[in-house]
């Protein structure tokens, strides 16, 4: 039985991985208010994960189907680093983040729905990405830019802000916001087929 995969994100980023690697999908973005209940940056990722999922889930009546829901985090030392408010909030954390390492945690949720049941796994990745150190000029042209600006961490590794990675450890997706490969691995364990 093939399932259908419905995305519950309108990140332009998640939806270019899944199809980087030819998935088939619908994107049902969530709309609720985020709440979170941690502070821990891998469980908030699985909490906001969960919130997402859970509400698309309840507005698909279609199965079989595979909800899935994900949310990334920049955490420095436990403290996260999310989108930026302004300009001045993006320069503080790219100064933050320069001449670092800290981690990109990628929390997922999947929803399975088929024959009136429904399973929940969630999971999270973590990336560790060091920096080099980045000039307060460099960092005030890279915000000019405008692409930190919607990007936990005020930056994005597959653009501009490339020039400064030194190295990362673990998923190269998992930092773009989406754990590709080790999405496709649990629900190929669960014998699931979606490609």
């Amino acid at each position: 039985m093939k399932y259908k995969l419905i995305l519950a994100s309108a990140s332009p980023r998640r939806k270019e991985l899944l199809e980087q690697v030819g998935a088939a999908f619908e994107i049902i973005p969530a709309t609720a208010e985020e709440v979170i209940s941690s502070s821990s940056p891998k469980d908030v990722v699985m909490e906001l994960s969960r919130q997402k999922a859970e509400e698309v889930a309840r507005r698909a009546w279609e199965e079989p189907v595979i909800v899935l829901g994900a949310d990334t985090v920049v955490a420095l030392e436990d403290q996260i680093l999310g989108k930026p408010r302004d300009q001045k909030d993006a320069q503080r954390m790219l100064g933050l983040l320069s001449g670092r390492t800290h981690s990109v945690f990628t929390g997922v949720t999947l929803i399975v729905k088929a024959e009136g049941r429904q399973q929940s796994r969630s999971f999270y990745e973590e990336t560790k990405v060091s920096m080099y150190p980045i000039k307060q000029q460099q960092i005030l042209s890279y915000i000019r830019t405008g692409e930190p600006m919607d990007k936990a961490g005020a930056y994005a590794i597959q653009g501009r802000c490339a020039l400064y990675i030194k190295e990362i450890q673990g998923d190269y997706n998992n930092v773009v916001g989406l754990p590709v490969a080790r999405i496709f691995q649990e629900i190929a364990e669960s014998g699931i087929e979606i490609l």
